[in-house]
């Protein structure tokens, strides 16, 4: 392994900007990290192109948020072929040699890499603040060695650590039940994992179980004993307790927005529309006291008085997607804000353990124990040809097995990988029989965090046999097949 000076390759070098020399074969491979988890992020060949979203949709999806997830309402896409862009790192993959371009610092900002495979110009830049104080600095380091040399030498450099964590088997409700979650059917499906997950495992109450995003308090229609009670069960089973929020995101209808318009998050003066989930979804400003008060509370309250174990926090994106105007933070990057961010996070949850989602990923280094690498799995291998049209982050089983495969290298260096969720059921799924069998071997063999949803208590034999087959891979990391690469 060796560390290449970036001086020795540049084009153009200055404090904000560095354009290098870095020039392809045809039969390279190349990575660029999307801009958050949910951000489809496969390697690429040099004559590929990036696909943006369709103009209709970019026009008539504008009004309801639905390129606000992603870097696509950030970055302008050329289109072009061979053009590409990324956040945070990028590599060129020749043979089993990588050469790994990382930024060390985004503390001060993204950093940002475009490349052309015309020119053979790779442009790092620097996403900038707006005020005078702010770093431009551009903080990076090159790597040539094989897979594990390049990304243990970018973690030491930037000085790195993950929480300490163990890797996690277990249940969420999502995927089934989605929102149509209560005291009930959460009981039902615990009483369904007692006889397949093991002691210690996860069990997580995922969205659904509140009376709105951002008021956070238990419905007390679906849960009428209280979420207490349910973490109570939980552990009575053997289980650790996981439960599911947004604590950077409030409903439109919901109860925060009503009384506290002035905790949402203002760009040119109107409030952030972050997407367009829950019928529409505003961001929370993380610079407000109320804001801050209300959260700690909230986490206070989920690990105190109801002693869950972990929280799935979700959406995050939406803490950060603007640079700081005004007070005591003027002038800051999106990127820096989104590390104040995660800040906040940990300091709130203390040692209670979290798993990041919809979050962009070096922020979440060494913040999380656990954090999803890749966009939600679908019920289906694709979705919709009218979801594909939308953007980069669409819910897509084909796009979460590529991206589980292209960021392992992020598992035990940044946090613990969570690929999301696998599926062996029958009913309520559209996934052929080859299609879960590929997706489970490729989340067993790349990630950490390994939980289903299915109503585990009708599995038959064959399903439970499968699951400890899926299982002993995830233990052992003895499957190696790469051939649902050509498929992806």
């Amino acid at each position: 392994m060796r560390q290449i000076d970036p001086a020795s390759i540049a084009k153009i070098q200055t404090m904000s900007v560095l354009v290098l020399d870095f020039r392809c074969t045809s039969a390279d491979r190349l990575f660029f990290n999307g801009y958050q988890t949910w951000t489809v992020s496969h390697e690429v060949s040099p004559s590929d192109r990036f696909a943006s979203a369709h103009p209709v949709f970019r026009t008539l999806g504008a009004p309801f948020g639905t390129q606000r997830y992603g870097d696509e309402f950030f970055v302008r896409y050329s289109g072009k072929q061979g053009c590409f862009h990324g956040f945070s790192y990028m590599y060129r993959r020749r043979g089993d040699i990588y050469t790994l371009v990382a930024s060390t610092d985004e503390t001060n900002g993204y950093t940002i890499f475009y490349y052309d495979a015309v020119t053979s110009e790779l442009k790092v830049v620097k996403d900038a603040g707006i005020g005078p104080e702010h770093d431009p600095a551009v903080h990076i380091a090159i790597f040539e060695g094989t897979e594990d040399e390049v990304f243990d030498a970018w973690f030491k450099a930037a000085g790195i650590t993950r929480r300490p964590a163990e890797p996690m088997a277990g249940y969420t409700s999502w995927y089934n039940r989605f929102a149509n979650i209560s005291d009930q059917t959460i009981s039902e499906d615990l009483e369904g994992c007692k006889g397949i997950l093991r002691p210690g495992d996860m069990f997580q109450i995922d969205d659904g179980w509140q009376t709105a995003v951002g008021d956070w308090e238990v419905d007390s229609e679906k849960f009428p004993r209280g979420l207490k009670a349910s973490a109570d069960d939980i552990h009575q089973a053997g289980f650790k307790a996981g439960l599911w929020l947004a604590p950077f995101s409030a409903q439109a209808k919901s109860e925060l927005v009503k009384n506290h318009p002035d905790w949402l998050l203002r760009h040119r003066g109107k409030p952030w529309y972050a997407g367009c989930n829950w019928n529409g979804f505003f961001s929370l400003d993380i610079d407000n006291p109320g804001v801050r008060e209300h959260m700690k509370r909230v986490f206070d309250r989920i690990f105190g008085e109801w002693g869950f174990d972990l929280v799935k926090l979700d959406f995050l994106y939406s803490a950060a997607p603007w640079p700081t105007r005004g007070g005591v933070h003027h002038g800051e990057s999106r990127g820096a804000r989104m590390c104040r961010a995660m800040d906040l996070l940990r300091e709130w949850c203390g040692d209670g353990m979290i798993l990041g989602c919809g979050v962009p990923l070096m922020p979440a280094f060494g913040k999380v124990e656990y954090c999803r690498i890749g966009c939600d799995a679908s019920l289906d291998w694709q979705n919709t040809p009218l979801m594909r049209l939308q953007n980069r982050e669409i819910v897509s089983t084909r796009n979460a097995i590529g991206d589980s495969y292209y960021r392992r290298q992020l598992d035990g260096r940044a946090f613990l990988n969570d690929p999301d969720v696998f599926f062996l059921r029958r009913d309520n799924i559209k996934l052929t029989d080859e299609e879960k069998d590929m997706h489970a071997r490729v989340l067993a063999q790349y990630g950490s965090f390994f939980l289903t949803s299915d109503n585990m208590g009708a599995y038959d034999e064959e399903q439970r046999a499968r699951y400890e087959e899926y299982r002993g891979i995830w233990e052992r990391k003895d499957w190696h097949d790469k051939s649902f690469i050509d498929k992806i």
